[in-house]
């Protein structure tokens, strides 16, 4: 792996300001040095155990959303479209926990885990990999850039949370880099990267063309309505979905930082919340410790409740935050037009 795919370890602040929410309002814990946050932990069997459940119950509900979607009834239909929508957007999350090597005991079983949950909504693993690592590497500077395209910097509107929430432009770009990977003219376009990684990256947008190659026989064959139902539809649903799950992470945060503790936010979240995210509330846990297991997160937010600059209680607090920052700014543009 190239030098721009390996992030540089979390350094710890040394000014930290006292947590307070997205609304401005600061608790009263008084500040501190970090203790366990940005330690180390290597994957355990009982992490290896997390994970591989995390895995079994995907299935499970990726089943039922296909009954329910295959249901003659509308509603049961719809429900079940809906479902597996987001089972779909949720098996990005444990790609995500794949990216890190963070999932098994070993590195191997990473990869091929990884392209398995990214193959629904079409997301090339290693490209994911190589760019996200990079997003860890450069937050709060120039350079930082993220795989799925939103940009965290720029002012919040109506309009950026519609274009970012209904970015099916995704899909024209994945088809680009898929024809350019057979036709042999692939480049990445984000700093260097190892010749392996490229070559991973080309063979995993190729492997892209059978399930559409699939879906497009099976619909030839009569069975369209199943490929709409099962893939195509919570494909478009599940778009705005990721969007709304991954906006926490650094919108409305101290983006010229690259201290984590203000850069960055945490949701404490209920279980549920956790783990239909996989742990992607417990952001700063994440970006000061990447590589340490998804579920030991949860042991770490007491240090960043106390010291970091952005944490939320629960999901609506966070959201409600967004809708006022988005009806401000759209009604300052409105006028300056």
């Amino acid at each position: 792996m190239s030098t721009a795919e390996i992030p540089k370890a979390a350094e710890q602040s040394e000014d930290a300001d006292p947590v307070r929410t997205t609304g401005g309002t600061p608790p009263a814990a008084p500040r501190q040095k970090p203790v366990l946050l940005f330690s180390r932990a290597r994957v355990t069997g009982r992490d290896q155990a997390v994970f591989i459940t995390k895995l079994v119950v995907a299935a499970v509900l990726t089943g039922a959303g296909a009954f329910l979607a295959l249901q003659d009834g509308v509603l049961f239909s719809a429900a079940g479209i809906v479902l597996l929508a987001a089972v779909y957007t949720h098996m990005v999350e444990l790609q995500h926990q794949c990216l890190h090597h963070s999932a098994f005991t070993s590195p191997k079983p990473h990869r091929v885990v990884g392209v398995l949950l990214g193959l629904p909504l079409l997301v090339s693993y290693t490209h994911y990999r190589v760019r996200h690592l990079q997003h860890h590497k450069y937050l709060g500077t120039p350079q930082d850039s993220e795989f799925f395209g939103f940009d965290t910097r720029a002012p919040l509107t109506w309009g950026m949370l519609c274009r970012g929430a209904f970015d099916y432009r995704r899909l024209g770009i994945i088809a680009r880099e898929v024809y350019r990977s057979w036709r042999g003219t692939w480049e990445y376009d984000a700093g260097d990267i190892s010749d392996r990684r490229r070559r991973e990256i080309i063979a995993e947008y190729r492997w892209a063309v059978v399930p559409v190659f699939a879906a497009v026989a099976l619909a030839v064959a009569g069975y369209g309505g199943p490929v709409l139902e099962l893939w195509l539809l919570p494909l478009l649903v599940a778009a705005p979905m990721h969007f709304f799950l991954e906006l926490p992470e650094h919108i409305l945060c101290d983006t010229e930082t690259t201290d984590v503790l203000r850069n960055t936010r945490s949701i404490k979240g209920s279980w549920l919340s956790t783990w239909y995210t996989n742990g992607n509330n417990l952001h700063v846990e994440h970006h000061a410790a990447m590589t340490v297991a998804i579920n030991r997160l949860r042991e770490r937010h007491a240090e960043v409740t106390s010291m970091a600059k952005y944490v939320e209680r629960g999901y609506p607090t966070f959201y409600l935050a967004v809708l006022r920052e988005a009806a401000r700014n759209s009604r300052v543009a409105g006028r300056q037009r």
